[in-house]
């Protein structure tokens, strides 16, 4: 069974820093691409981020750019958010997935940024 797990959000002011972690389990991790995604009352759902299986490569959206930084360890079979000068349009609950299939995500994790 695919699942996700995906920890590290909280409370934050504006210009501060978290780093999000998705275990994965259920499917070979290192054999697929991963993306993180996040959703809030304005939006159902919106890619933040996604990487290849080799880690090497990396796409994000724009208003992330220069700021979010995805990573992964295949070993560990864990995705990374590296979230940096967050700011008040960055909350919302975050979730990753393998990028392109249809799978139910992890219940995800609340990144809230507030002064």
């Amino acid at each position: 069974q695919v699942q996700f797990v995906e920890t590290g959000g909280g409370l934050v002011q504006p210009g501060g820093s978290l780093k999000l972690s998705c275990t994965a389990s259920g499917f070979p991790f290192s054999h697929y691409d991963m993306a993180g995604y996040r959703r809030s009352p304005q939006t159902l759902r919106e890619f933040v981020a996604s990487i290849n299986t080799l880690g090497d490569t990396t796409n994000y959206a724009d208003p992330v750019k220069g700021r979010f930084t995805i990573s992964r360890d295949n070993d560990k079979q864990i995705v990374y958010l590296q979230m940096n000068n967050l700011e008040l349009q960055d909350t919302a609950v975050y979730y990753c997935k393998r990028f392109g299939w249809s799978d139910v995500g992890g219940h995800g994790t609340q990144v809230t940024v507030s002064s």
